[in-house]
């Protein structure tokens, strides 16, 4: 058996596990973790949160991990990559100076610029007067985006001048946003691209689509992310390839260029529009809930590719297909505004799906109960795609209280118009 540490405590990171431990021949920690992730057959929370660095590097050392995988931007964005590697310690993810790519919208405009690669016209801000006189002279609809990491929640499409004022101001007044990008409204479909990054290898993972807004038919507020299925039918392998030379290429070349290469997951929200692809942005690990979509497609041993991307070798990666994987998120019903915690946990009875869970907490009372906005996910698999979301919502209304909690109908809708 052998050790490994997955940083983080959501449905991300609950897949990561799964996905690690598969093969049975690892036990797998993940700090923090969430109590559901128990359930895991080798897999063991343990009470360290994620920005605790030090005590992080001290367990992976004194218990022998093999390597780290880190979860969520958080660490990323505050260098725990760094941290382990100047100790010696067998980590995957970007430096805090990479790490950028995400943590600074204004940094990725200019990567992008410097690589040539299409993006949406934009101007950025550093304080709410000239950025509130510049939203007088627009048409609309613009995007709004806080310049930092704002938990899935900095940015926001407006229809209207007085929209626009509205969200300059509440990204001005969140902690440490000191910058904000008035962006150009980009028109056409979204996509998720994901590779894993050493070096100059890259493993390209299957196409996913996410979606952000609270309510079916993309109604509501953005949110973190209500669901999400892959493969993309109307994705094409010339167009993924097209993303790949046009869009990932380029930008590792430069990155590599300027001293900050990337290694890791990244991610690449694209679009595609009537002047081809254009990037919408960049995080810098793996999406929450693509993640929960993407990694149950490996048929090979993630762990496996990690350590190949490490030690500078090419892994041999295997995707099934023939497959449609499909997953719908289980939130507060609340969520994303004012979430009340403590909530039992939604029982799901249907061997057809598989849960995920995120937002999950123990009560005085020993009790598992919903703690955070977006608590678990219910994920079917089928060759048809419409008869995995039929699935996951025969699931939903069988066994999760509407009155407590919220979730759509219509994930994957695009794939059907």
């Amino acid at each position: 058996m052998e050790n490994w540490l997955v940083i983080g405590g959501g449905g991300r990171e609950f897949a990561i596990a799964q996905a690690l431990a598969k093969t049975g021949e690892r036990t797998v920690f993940v700090a923090p973790g969430n109590p559901k992730m128990a359930i895991l057959e080798n897999v063991t929370p343990v009470a360290i949160d994620e920005l605790a660095f030090s005590q992080l590097a001290y367990f992976a050392k004194t218990h022998d991990v093999v390597c780290t995988v880190v979860g969520p931007e958080q660490p990323l964005s505050k260098g725990i990559v760094d941290y382990f590697e100047e100790r010696g310690l067998a980590v995957f993810g970007p430096s805090e100076k990479a790490a950028q790519l995400e943590t600074s919208k204004s940094f990725a405009k200019r990567i992008m610029t410097e690589s040539g690669v299409p993006t949406a016209a934009y101007k950025e801000f550093t304080d709410a007067d000239s950025a509130l006189a510049y939203a007088e002279t627009l048409t609309y609809p613009q995007v709004i985006k806080a310049d930092g990491l704002a938990a899935g929640k900095g940015v926001i499409i407006v229809k209207t001048v007085a929209e626009a004022k509205k969200a300059i101001s509440e990204l001005f007044a969140k902690p440490d946003q000191h910058k904000v990008l008035i962006e150009a409204f980009l028109i056409g479909e979204e996509f998720s691209l994901f590779t894993m990054v050493q070096g100059d290898n890259i493993v390209v993972m299957p196409v996913a689509q996410d979606h952000k807004r609270l309510a079916d038919g993309d109604k509501g507020p953005n949110t973190g992310g209500m669901g999400a299925y892959s493969p993309v039918p109307h994705i094409s392998a010339e167009l993924e390839q097209t993303a790949i030379d046009q869009v990932v290429k380029p930008v590792l070349a430069t990155m590599k260029a300027n001293g900050t290469p990337f290694n890791g997951f990244l991610y690449s929200g694209l679009m595609t529009t009537a002047d081809g692809i254009k990037v919408i942005e960049f995080n810098v690990r793996m999406g929450d809930p693509e993640t929960q979509v993407v990694l149950p497609q490996m048929t090979s041993d993630l762990g496996s590719a990690v350590q190949d991307l490490l030690t500078g070798k090419t892994p041999t990666v295997t995707w099934q297909t023939g497959d449609f994987y499909l997953g719908t998120v289980i939130a507060s019903r609340d969520y994303p505004r004012n979430v009340v915690n403590g909530r039992p946990l939604p029982e799901i009875n249907n061997d057809q799906v598989a849960v995920s869970y995120a937002g999950v907490a123990k009560a005085d009372d020993g009790t598992l109960v919903s703690h955070g906005g977006r608590v678990m996910m219910v994920t079917a698999k089928a060759a048809d795609l419409k008869a995995a979301q039929q699935i996951v919502n025969r699931t939903l209304d069988a066994d999760v209280d509407a009155s407590a909690y919220t979730f759509r109908h219509d994930i994957g809708y695009h794939a059907f118009q």
